[in-house]
């Protein structure tokens, strides 16, 4: 499939460089008049899940996925549930184990690899009477929109395509780059934010233990992956986590259209994240890679919504005709 030509669209002139249009966006963007109907879901494990939709009575709905130690709060999710619902969408968000505002009932979190989960989703989404269904997946949340699409033994006869935005590729290479000392702030964001969680576990169940991250032996999210991501949802390793849960592997097993929105300057991405030889050779995956834009990002100078946002609506509206 040919490569998307990015579609021209100017920044605020003071988003200069990644950083900047990754980080102003996350503290700055409010996204106003979106009203959440929460319904907990309970699992068989024992554990819950917390949805949040927007319900108009459409026939088509879209699920965003949101990214790691995101939440349906964010205002990324908050974007594409306004603009979506005003163009005859209903609209989904899934909060991940321990990311709705309360910790999960068990020890396990989750990961980019986690279609189990996403089963569970589409079997609770399939009692409602939609006719298509959609997802749209942001960094981690990208990555298993991927791999759900890339996984044969699910049921996706509803589902039309998908839209992963500032999505990691290859898991290794995505941790390689997290790893460096120039990119420090975002792995120690994301490492306290986890960190904090297994504390919290700690105190109230059995089965997860935070002995190491109080007495300063982990300081890094790959460390993280090492003693709680890997060994927590059954993995051998952390690098057997991260090539089983990299997208890469199920790329070639999608069965519908995929856009892939990755900015050149998103500053968590390397080059492996810019699969252009696997897009050429797809027939359904769509890779789109803008200049700008940052790590979900991508505002537009005095427009509300985003470009990634935008992009999303107007590639969902013509899966149908793929």
């Amino acid at each position: 499939m040919p490569i998307v030509q990015p579609q021209k669209y100017k920044m605020p002139f003071w988003h200069l460089n990644g950083h900047l249009q990754t980080i102003l966006p996350s503290i700055q963007r409010k996204v106003e008049g979106v009203v959440y109907q929460r319904e907990r879901i309970e699992l068989p494990d024992g554990d819950f899940f917390d949805f949040d939709w927007v319900k108009n009575g459409n026939e088509r709905l879209v699920i965003v996925l949101h990214g790691l130690e995101g939440g349906t709060d964010r205002h990324y999710c908050k974007g594409i549930a306004k603009l979506f619902t005003e163009n005859n969408w209903d609209f989904l968000g899934w909060n991940c184990r321990s990311c709705s505002g309360e910790i999960n009932r068990l020890p396990r979190f989750y990961h980019h690899g986690d279609v189990k989960d996403v089963e569970v989703v589409l079997n609770e989404v399939n009692k409602h009477a939609y006719k298509e269904i959609a997802f749209v997946g942001f960094s981690m949340g990208g990555a298993i929109s991927i791999n759900t699409l890339g996984t044969s033994s699910l049921n996706l006869d509803k589902v039309i395509g998908a839209v992963a935005v500032s999505t990691p590729i290859d898991l290794k290479t995505c941790s390689d780059e997290l790893e460096k000392r120039s990119k420090r702030f975002y792995n120690q964001k994301f490492y306290k934010k986890l960190s904090a969680k297994v504390t919290a576990k700690t105190k109230v169940m059995s089965g997860i233990d935070d002995t190491l991250i109080q007495e300063g032996k982990i300081n890094s999210l790959r460390d993280f992956d090492h003693y709680y991501t890997a060994p927590l949802h059954g993995f051998q390793s952390t690098d057997d986590f991260y090539y089983q849960a990299s997208p890469e592997r199920k790329i070639n097993n999608i069965q519908k259209p995929v856009l892939l929105l990755n900015a050149l300057n998103d500053p968590f991405l390397p080059k492996e994240s810019y699969p252009f030889e696997l897009a050429k050779e797809s027939k359904y995956l769509y890779l789109e890679a803008p200049k700008k834009g940052g790590h979900v990002g991508f505002c537009r100078d005095k427009e509300y919504y985003t470009y990634s946002e935008q992009r999303s609506l107007e590639f969902l509206n013509n899966c149908s005709a793929f």
